[in-house]
């Protein structure tokens, strides 16, 4: 590739697993751009295997082989049935969406998948970011068949669940976290259920930045909870509270080893991302990006804001995959030993090039998911009010590794 770019980093601290004893690092520069890590990471390319099956080799390299659905209003969340049907959310209709993925032969999809609209969240309350934004499905689904979501009341937002019917119905939702602040921007709202079985849940300020270093507020927070909503066992601050400290976390995924990342929204200067420590203070307001007090956890990656803008996070093949809003393209990142380095970015050509080429570019990036072959769903968000809709928009991309 010949493009070049500036990637700062901040030492941060490391481990391996969740509650690991931090380790100290040192510099190194990335293949593709200019960066610099906290020290060198390991992680060789993959395949993807099913019912001991090749399916294809994960080399680092993106590849488009289809698309899996077109014309969607602005989605958000992304989370998979245990027989391979997504389930994925409008932000601003308010839509629950049950999408069959198409079929891959030869590498390529034969068409686009099945969209279904399952029901609706009538207690959204959509405005400028604000909506039905996460999802996250049980890992016990095959036997509550239930769904975890993250909603934008009047009042509040807050994770409620519904029970999806053999027939494939949305039921009633049932509050099972409220009083998260709300507001029209910085709401989080991305969820998902870690190793451990217990559900993780991104949540923003609300545009009232203390309440990030308040240890009572829910807002700016990562928080970790029951599914009956409860503080989890073992929590820092006998609360939901994990983390502490955020402006406003858009992306959370685990990668091979159990470690949490999280992407999170800059306001000027620089967007982050992070290995999440229980406990740990993430800065905001008082630091944003590299450099801050000792006091607070520096992040492990920082971008400036018109490359970056991240949202979604998923971990595939070695790899940490980012999607970005503003910076219109997919981020790589390596990824081991709780460790970060060699970030790359893809998809951030002009549209309307060769589809299956990673200079092609489709606009915002919003959401990426590994699916249950190994591939990425990334999907677009130029209908949110602040992007160019193209013929299409918004779609599901679906991309192998």
């Amino acid at each position: 590739m010949s493009r070049r770019r500036s990637v700062r980093a901040g030492s941060a601290a490391l481990a391996c697993g969740l509650l690991a004893s931090l380790l100290a690092g040192c510099g190194q520069d990335g293949n593709e751009v200019d960066v610099e890590v906290s020290a060198t990471a390991s992680a060789a390319p993959t395949g993807s295997v099913r019912d001991g099956e090749v399916l294809f080799t994960v080399d680092g390299v993106p590849d488009v082989v289809g698309t899996v659905a077109t014309g969607l209003d602005t989605p958000w969340g992304i989370d998979f049935l245990p027989d391979g049907r997504a389930i994925v959310t409008e932000r601003d209709t308010t839509r629950v969406l049950l999408v069959t993925p198409p079929e891959v032969a030869d590498g390529k999809t034969a068409g686009e998948g099945e969209v279904v609209e399952i029901g609706r969240v009538p207690e959204t309350v959509p405005r400028v970011e604000a909506g039905l934004l996460g999802v996250a499905v049980s890992p016990t689904f095959a036997t509550d068949r239930q769904v975890y979501l993250y909603v934008c009341t009047a009042e509040d937002n807050r994770v409620v669940r519904a029970e999806i019917s053999k027939d494939d119905k949305l039921g009633a939702v049932e509050p099972v976290l409220t009083g998260i602040p709300t507001g029209n921007t910085h709401d989080g709202g991305r969820l998902a259920f870690g190793p451990d079985g217990f559900l993780y849940v991104a949540t923003g300020e609300g545009g009232d930045t203390e309440l990030a270093q308040r240890k009572k507020s829910l807002g700016g927070k990562i928080l970790r909870i029951t599914t009956d909503g409860d503080p989890a066992p073992g929590n820092p601050f006998d609360s939901p509270v994990w983390s502490l400290g955020h402006r406003n976390v858009q992306g959370l995924a685990f990668d091979s080893e159990g470690s949490l990342w999280a992407s999170e929204f800059g306001q000027d200067d620089a967007d982050e991302l992070n290995r999440i420590i229980p406990g740990e203070n993430y800065g905001w307001p008082e630091v944003e990006g590299s450099g801050g007090p000792k006091k607070f956890t520096e992040p492990q990656l920082t971008w400036g804001t018109d490359e970056a803008s991240p949202s979604g996070l998923a971990y595939a093949g070695g790899y940490l995959w980012m999607a970005s809003l503003k910076g219109e393209r997919l981020w790589r990142i390596k990824a081991a030993g709780g460790q970060v380095s060699d970030p790359a970015a893809y998809f951030d050509g002009k549209r309307g090039g060769d589809a299956a080429s990673p200079e092609t570019g489709y606009g915002r990036l919003r959401t990426v998911v590994r699916d249950p072959d190994g591939r990425l769903w990334v999907s677009t968000s130029n209908t949110d009010g602040r992007g160019k809709p193209g013929d299409g928009d918004d779609r599901i991309l679906l991309i192998e590794p």
